[in-house]
């Protein structure tokens, strides 16, 4: 933000990246200058030894070798006010800052945002919350995805309130910080809520003075125990993508929906579910060549029509951007923003999340493409086929990550592991592993993942050799009956 006032625009990292996909994160962004947490500087010279033109690297919090002293630097600025004729010339539509997606392939995409979409996202955010001056938000959630950096943080900010920001989430420590700091609201994702539910009693989980919790992704099964559990008064349920056009809040209370929206908002504000083909992967025509509507309790793909007032903003990449567009939809020259997700409208008109479509998945709270993690797998010695999805794990939210492996003779399981250790973040490494002598394909040479997602790691299912990463051992351990039930009861907690 302090950028933004001498009119610079920034990317905002996420801090779970190294080697090449932080490199690659740095590179699409054109940035010169790189302000730094001097705690994360182990993985920040991963990436810098794969950039040929590393930015400037700014330290702050500790010394960095090659870096310079951001906080010295910072102590020799005056404190008087920056003169606005440094952002001269701006308009709100510019870009403020890059927040990156994994988008549906291949590695993390820099989507534009505007000072425009701040606004218009946090006023938003303010106003649905009924934020007043008197409200305290414990934001537990990064500040490099749109959840906790902009409605959480900036709905905060616009309307007066207070924000808590700590440093990263402790189930030990929540309820106890909600009591410390007085909080009266907080924001979630599922996870969040399904951790909070199942960890040990509190003596601090009921004394807080929380009116209201916001945020997405909240299951139905979780939803009521949560908040009876802790007396949480009131739960909004939202949706929306970082990049899109297409926003749901649900205000009804209505357990599970992520909103309502009648059919003459529908029409206004061009949202559509329509009709789509998980085979194939591609919306559905029909004869005439246009897109076709999905019936009530339907699942179809969410899409949001682009005009001057529904904008998408797009990303550094012209070509990625051209991707999420769908053309020619329901009559010639239109055009429509992809989620790429898959919603369900009931006859009241209330709209529910059912899934992630074809190459990405959700897990841990994080969009994981599966083309970046095939990329990495790929290029472990021995392996010779990968073939990546996300599977259902019994009480998770999301999809955890799996991997179908065609493999030479004698294949060593370490170099693996250790490849996944170096150049994948936690959330993205696959939590199971299938060897197979072949990956069947589709007549277009896709790989085939419906028949392999239903089938998914249970041994009396799969005849192949399978394999889990054990969180306590650290490494992938054959996968039997005895422990697939241990998995899908929760005793052995991911």
């Amino acid at each position: 933000m302090g950028l933004a006032k001498i009119g610079a625009s920034t990317a905002l990292i996420n801090t779970n990246l190294s080697g090449a996909p932080l490199a690659h994160s740095l590179a699409v962004s054109g940035a010169k200058h790189w302000i730094l947490d001097a705690a994360l500087a182990e993985p920040a010279a991963t990436a810098l030894a794969e950039m040929k033109e590393p930015p400037v690297v700014w330290a702050s919090g500790g010394d960095v070798a090659g870096a310079r002293d951001l906080d010295a630097a910072l102590a020799e600025q005056s404190d008087a006010a920056f003169g606005s004729e440094a952002r001269e010339g701006m308009e709100a539509t510019d870009r403020l800052f890059y927040i990156y997606t994994s988008g549906t392939t291949g590695l993390p995409k820099a989507a534009n945002f505007s000072h425009l979409r701040f606004f218009a996202t946090s006023l938003g955010a303010a106003a649905f919350s009924g934020l007043t001056a008197a409200d305290r938000n414990l934001i537990v959630l990064p500040l490099y995805h749109s959840a906790g950096g902009v409605m959480a943080l900036g709905s905060t900010l616009l309307s007066g309130a207070t924000a808590v920001i700590v440093r990263r989430f402790s189930l030990s420590r929540f309820w106890k910080q909600c009591v410390e700091y007085d909080v009266t609201m907080f924001q979630y994702i599922g996870e969040l809520c399904r951790y909070l539910l199942n960890g040990p009693p509190d003596d601090s989980e009921r004394r807080h003075r929380i009116r209201l919790v916001i945020g997405n992704g909240l299951r139905p099964e979780v939803w009521e125990p949560f908040q009876e559990r802790f007396g949480i008064p009131r739960v909004i349920e939202f949706y929306g993508a970082t990049e899109g056009n297409v926003a749901f809040v649900n205000l009804d209370d209505k357990v599970g929906a992520i909103g309502r929206m009648p059919g003459l908002m529908r029409r206004a504000t061009g949202v559509h579910l329509v009709r789509f083909d998980l085979e194939s992967e591609e919306v559905v025509r029909g004869p005439d060549g246009f897109c076709q509507d999905a019936d009530v309790d339907e699942p179809g793909e969410c899409i949001g029509r682009i005009t001057n007032t529904t904008r998408f903003e797009g990303y550094s990449d012209a070509e990625a951007t051209e991707k999420k567009v769908l053309r020619d939809v329901f009559e010639k020259g239109d055009a429509y923003f992809r989620t790429g997700d898959l919603l369900r409208r009931d006859a009241d008109d209330y709209f529910y999340f059912v899934d992630r479509i074809g190459d990405t998945f959700r897990w841990k709270g994080e969009n994981v493409s599966t083309t970046e993690v095939a990329q990495v797998i790929g290029g472990a010695k021995g392996v010779l086929e990968a073939n990546v999805y996300g599977v259902a794990v019994a009480g998770a939210d999301g999809r955890a990550g799996m991997a179908s492996l065609v493999v030479e003779e004698g294949f060593d399981l370490a170099p693996l592991e250790a490849r996944l250790e170096q150049e994948l973040a936690a959330y993205a490494r696959p939590l199971f592993l299938r060897l197979r002598s072949e990956i069947e394909t589709t007549g277009t040479f896709k790989y085939r993942k419906v028949d392999a997602v239903k089938e998914g790691f249970d041994p009396a299912v799969v005849g192949d050799p399978l394999y889990f990463r054990d969180p306590e051992q650290g490494r992938y351990v054959s996968l039997d009956e005895e422990l697939y039930a241990r998995i899908q009861s929760g005793a052995l907690r991911l």
